[in-house]
């Protein structure tokens, strides 16, 4: 598997936003969209990154139409939305696909690495999140029913670590 510093999805304005700038750093990356029943957790996920951004932490958000269509709007209302009704500061960048033969290389990766529930792969809704290691590994991957707030613990352990990734508890 290549690291996820390897990758380069693109950003809202459809420029590739190389993850190798983030490399040293603590990564929670996470599918999103705006008309979920967990879109409520934008707030918790901007908490988070307001908490540790300064110790090397990044919240990256890519939003997805996969899962009932509820990422229905372009890269300015998602932008739009993000920002008045969250107050989301941490990077949302373009829309991908999660799931099927046109799911960004990124997130073929990132489920290789951490599958789900009895070894599935596949992406099962929205706000599916996976921690990433200082060195580019993948910690571990939440569920979507995972609260932001719940993850305080593993972020804070892969923040301790100097320059690779941890063991989940």
């Amino acid at each position: 598997m290549t690291s996820i510093f390897d990758h380069a999805p693109r950003d809202a304005s459809g420029v590739p936003h190389p993850l190798a700038q983030y490399r040293g750093k603590v990564l929670l990356v996470v599918n999103t969209a705006s008309k979920c029943g967990f879109t409520p957790q934008y707030e918790g996920l901007e908490a988070l990154w307001r908490r540790h951004r300064a110790r090397g932490f990044v919240v990256l958000g890519l939003p997805c139409n996969q899962f009932g269509a509820q990422e229905p709007g372009d890269a300015a209302a998602i932008e739009q939305f993000c920002s008045l009704t969250y107050d989301v500061t941490f990077p949302v960048l373009a829309k991908v696909e999660v799931n099927g033969p046109g799911a960004d290389p990124l997130y073929v990766d990132l489920k290789r690495a951490k599958p789900g529930l009895l070894g599935t792969q596949g992406i099962k809704w929205n706000f599916t999140k996976f921690l990433v290691g200082r060195d580019g590994r993948v910690i571990d991957r939440f569920s979507p029913s995972t609260k932001p707030a719940a993850l305080e613990g593993a972020i804070e352990r892969a923040l301790a670590e100097p320059g690779g990734s941890i063991s989940p508890p």
